[in-house]
């Protein structure tokens, strides 16, 4: 079969793989497909690199649905092949597709890791410095384009509800999402450092950084929100394709 890779192809694709897995906590599915052909593997051309994962796991309880990387001419040292790697001799530029689900966004918001964030956090609530401890955060991605977010948030012994939804948008770099025109729903403010904090920590989990493989740097292009659904286009700047 033509389109079958060859030996030298195989080899790379096992050890990216294996490579990329090394840097996750989890994966249900990840396939690396390197296109080339033996004399230009040799003269360190590769045609084209494309990486498909589902289920991805960051630290941090991050969980990616899906993630698509593109990288098309990557100059790669040829001596490294012998050895089943894939060193980049110059960096490469590669289009990215990250799917975060509205139930994957809820894992980390509830994860060990943000409530010690948020625990760590000093407000002022009503004129008095209170220490806050979440109980439970609903995150929910709408058809309107917006995110909504619905907290129980523990103030020395007494338990807050803190709702509100705000609209996600990409900084000018590219390099954080931030939320903007906070509305509230039916409860009133009860601390704008308490909202501030929640703001900064649902900002903090979409940031497409938190997903930067070793090598790998991602910026956000382009950001849609969809009910149950969050895709972020990007940019990858890659300096190297991790391998085993």
């Amino acid at each position: 079969m033509p389109d079958s890779p060859g030996l030298g192809e195989q080899a790379l694709n096992k050890a990216a793989e294996i490579g990329l897995s090394s840097q996750l906590d989890q994966v249900e599915n990840l396939d690396v497909d390197i296109k080339t052909d033996p004399l230009k593997l040799v003269q360190g051309q590769v045609d084209e690199v494309t990486i498909e994962g589902e289920g991805l796991v960051m630290q941090k309880d991050l969980r990616m649905e899906e993630l698509e990387m593109h990288m098309n001419s990557v100059a790669i040292n040829p001596l490294s092949v012998a050895f089943g790697k894939v060193e980049l001799t110059q960096p490469t530029q590669a289009s990215t597709r990250v799917v975060l689900t509205e139930a994957d966004i809820n894992r980390a918001f509830n994860s060990e890791y943000v409530r010690s964030q948020l625990q760590n956090q000093k407000i002022h609530v009503n004129g008095q410095l209170m220490t806050i401890e979440p109980q439970h955060v609903d995150f929910h991605l709408l058809e309107t384009g917006k995110v909504a977010l619905n907290a129980k948030i523990l103030l020395k012994e007494s338990l807050k509800q803190v709702a509100f939804t705000a609209t996600p948008r990409i900084s000018a770099n590219g390099q954080s999402v931030s939320l903007e025109n906070v509305e509230y729903g039916d409860s009133e403010e009860i601390s704008k450092e308490l909202t501030k904090a929640l703001v900064e920590q649902t900002s903090e989990i979409l940031n497409l950084s938190n997903f930067d493989l070793e090598g790998m740097s991602l910026r956000v292009k382009q950001l849609k929100v969809e009910p149950g659904k969050l895709t972020l286009q990007a940019e990858a700047y890659v300096e190297q394709i991790p391998s085993g």
